[in-house]
């Protein structure tokens, strides 16, 4: 069995599917004229400014929104991730990661404008929106919208709980000697708390808890970094050797670097699987691009920032020559730069991005399993979930667990990209029409100044 479950494992994250959600987001950036690097900064501002949402529906904020999909996205692939991506890859697998995310910007982009277009107001008023939506009433392929509601619903078990859960508890007891138990019960009823309480609570509790939780990350990083400055243009300068140079070809080291850095980049910002645009459909959005815009700018912190910071500290920990597996490699360098109170840090850091993954995925699931089977499922769902991330917390060993979800998060990618690919005029149009909105907008604010 565990056979079959690796071979699965390659073959969704293997070359096929990579080069389908790498051709799909360079498809969209020649289509939109590069739109990620255009509109970027538009995007950041308008993500953390207040402005008016001219009674538009939705459930939570823009940056509401944003902080969602962040805390889904932003979890221990930020860390576990880029670990694991050097120890195989390289430190040139960095530079891929760059590159998949700096692609990947316009898929998360594409995916947003159209789950804001095609949602629905369920029979609550709230709204659900995501690839199984736009597949239905867009591509006019229900079946391709059934098949990727059940992929993120199983994956929501795995990779949005019980691995999560599994994670904090193993870094409590590492760092803190919590007993596994205790973390249990405590993540069961703080899950519980906030997750009972539907999107709009969930809305509430990530916009304060997830700008936190990454300044924390990113204030350590940076102080690691600046204490070894002297050291950072080396740094640098092995990641693009590792990429690039001549020597790394003819070695087949940049293979390497390709596949792991771009896999462990999409797995780290989700952009092309389809999860973060259900998120983003809960947002009060006058215009589908307005939000589409913010939506983009979390592959930019998750990845650029984020991911960056974590692969710097590795890099000048001065262990990446494989000689240390990707629990180990984190260890050592934290601990180099950072002295005793390294393992704090990546146990608490461990604790904030899995916790915020457990809440964004919940929501995720949740919007999944309104849509297979109504409303009268989504208490029963949330009660399952909140039992695993309680079982997960206390299980010896979940690594089968890890490779299954694994899967059944790559699938989700599958019928999202043809949906993409499919509805790429859609795409088009609305950024057209927006950016005649954008056009207007500064004309105003140009004649009022």
């Amino acid at each position: 069995m565990d056979g079959v479950i690796s071979a699965l494992s390659d073959f969704v994250w293997g070359a096929p599917v990579l080069i389908l959600l790498i051709g799909t987001g360079l498809y969209l950036t020649i289509l939109l004229r590069g739109l990620q690097f255009r509109k970027l900064f538009y995007g950041l501002k308008q993500a953390f400014s207040k402005h008016p949402d001219n009674g538009a529906e939705g459930d939570i904020s823009h940056f509401q929104a944003l902080m969602t999909a962040l805390a889904a996205t932003v979890g221990t692939g930020n860390i576990v991730g880029v670990a694991t991506a050097v120890v195989l890859g390289g430190a040139g697998a960095l530079a891929w990661m760059w590159l998949s995310a700096l692609v990947g910007m316009v898929t998360k982009y594409g995916e947003a404008v159209l789950a804001v277009k095609y949602r629905v107001t369920d029979e609550d008023g709230k709204m659900a929106g995501g690839p199984m939506y736009y597949l239905e009433y867009g591509l006019k392929c229900r079946p391709l919208g059934i098949a990727f509601a059940v992929f993120a619903v199983f994956a929501s078990f795995g990779i949005g709980s019980g691995v999560q859960t599994n994670s904090i508890a193993a870094a409590l007891s590492d760092a803190f000697r919590v007993p596994p138990a205790m973390t249990s019960v405590v993540l069961g009823v703080l899950t519980a708390s906030v997750i009972l309480g539907g999107i709009r609570s969930i809305g509430r509790v990530v916009a304060f808890f997830v700008p936190f939780m990454m300044v924390f990350y990113v204030a350590f990083c940076l102080y690691a970094v600046l204490t070894h400055l002297s050291e950072v243009p080396s740094a640098f300068r092995m990641i693009f050797e590792s990429a690039f140079s001549a020597q790394a070809f003819a070695g087949g080291a940049v293979g390497a670097a390709i596949r792991y850095g771009v896999a462990r980049g999409v797995f780290s910002n989700e952009a092309g699987l389809g999860s973060a645009p259900i998120a983003a459909a809960a947002a009060k959005s006058d215009y589908p691009g307005r939000q589409a815009l913010i939506s983009m700018t979390q592959v930019f912190l998750d990845t650029i920032v984020i991911c960056t910071m974590t692969g710097l500290v590795l890099i000048l920990g001065g262990k990446t020559d494989g000689s240390l597996n990707w629990a180990e490699l984190t260890a050592y360098s934290f601990r180099a730069l950072l002295g005793g109170a390294g393992k704090y840090v990546v146990a608490l850091s461990l604790l904030f991005f899995a916790f915020s993954t457990v809440l964004g995925w919940s929501y995720y699931g949740e919007r999944c399993i309104y849509y297979l089977f109504g409303r009268k499922a989504i208490l029963p769902y949330k009660c399952v979930f909140i039992a695993m991330a309680m079982a997960g917390a206390v299980a010896p060993n979940l690594e089968t667990v890890w490779n299954v979800s694994d899967i059944f998060n790559g699938l989700m990618a599958i019928p999202n990209l043809i949906g993409l690919l499919g509805l790429s005029g859609v795409i088009a149009s609305e950024t057209k029409a927006f950016q005649n909105v954008m056009d207007r907008e500064r004309k105003e604010t140009d004649d009022a100044v």
